[in-house]
């Protein structure tokens, strides 16, 4: 073991995994042999990750996207070994098992804050770590939006097929498909772009932390609302909504020297290659 200080104390975790045993049975039994080597209890009863002192992920961004939401708003970690395909939101690499499992119950980490997207500030399931999208449904030609940033009006009646926004975490997952802005992970912004826009001056933009979003669905039609790749509900016709970011809302753990820009060459541009 390195002699390198711990920085939280794990008497307990929170287990998620994508649900493939077969793929994450060895990792398990890792981590299990090791929790009971450090005197860690393992719980692998989600409704309990609040009250642990760490959440560990074996799986993909899927799995830890659904980690980082169960632990939001609190102040437990989430420290992903990635059992996926990309891992984008990873904290470490399956061919790291070993030494990352001893770090996450050793508590040697650093933890970097996220933040999330709030619809209305209302209801407490409609928030999006990665992002928040307004989409026509399949059986719509087009759907029409309009929308204001900071009270000043950006497109009155835009022809597309939605809208989304992300914050930086969000920003290389939809909004990067769709042609959007990508943030660095520490970026005080969040991008706003529009989704496959019938129109030459439809841009995508960053806006500034504290400027709401506001939308209007100028469609006869609902536009579904989705929240972190879940279908919340349906926007009306005519009906305004408002997007906030809140900052610090959950922690990812990090391993010392990690980067985002690492994490852009070796998981997006060497995907981008093959």
């Amino acid at each position: 073991m390195s002699t390198e200080e711990a920085t939280h104390t794990i008497r307990s975790a929170t287990v998620f995994t994508h649900g493939r045993h077969e793929e994450t049975a060895d990792g398990i039994s890792v981590l299990a042999a090791a929790a009971e080597r450090a005197g860690v209890e393992l719980l692998f009863d989600h409704a309990g990750a609040a009250r642990a002192d760490l959440t560990i992920v074996l799986g993909g961004d899927g799995a830890t996207l659904r980690a980082l939401r169960a632990n939001a708003g609190t102040d437990v970690p989430v420290f992903a070994i990635n059992f996926g395909r990309i891992g984008f939101l990873a904290t470490a690499d399956r061919d790291e098992l070993e030494l990352a499992v001893e770090r996450a119950l050793s508590g040697r980490f650093e933890v970097f804050p996220l933040p999330a997207l709030v619809l209305d500030g209302g209801d407490p399931d409609q928030f999006g770590i990665n992002e928040i999208s307004f989409q026509r449904r399949s059986h719509l030609n087009m759907a029409h939006v309009g929308y204001r940033i900071a009270g000043e009006e950006i497109g009155a009646r835009v022809p597309c097929d939605g809208l989304i926004a992300a914050t930086p975490a969000g920003s290389t997952g939809y909004n990067l498909s769709v042609g959007g802005p990508i943030l660095a992970w520490g970026v005080k912004g969040y991008t706003v772009s529009l989704i496959a826009p019938h129109s030459l001056n439809a841009r995508a933009l960053v806006a500034a932390p504290g400027d709401v979003l506001e939308l209007v669905n100028q469609t006869s039609e609902p536009l579904d609302i989705i929240v972190d790749g879940m279908r919340i509900g349906e926007l009306g016709e005519a009906v305004p909504i408002e997007i906030r970011l809140k900052p610090d809302v959950v922690g990812l753990a990090q391993l010392p020297g990690s980067s985002f820009y690492r994490r852009f060459r070796e998981k997006l541009l060497q995907l981008a290659s093959k």
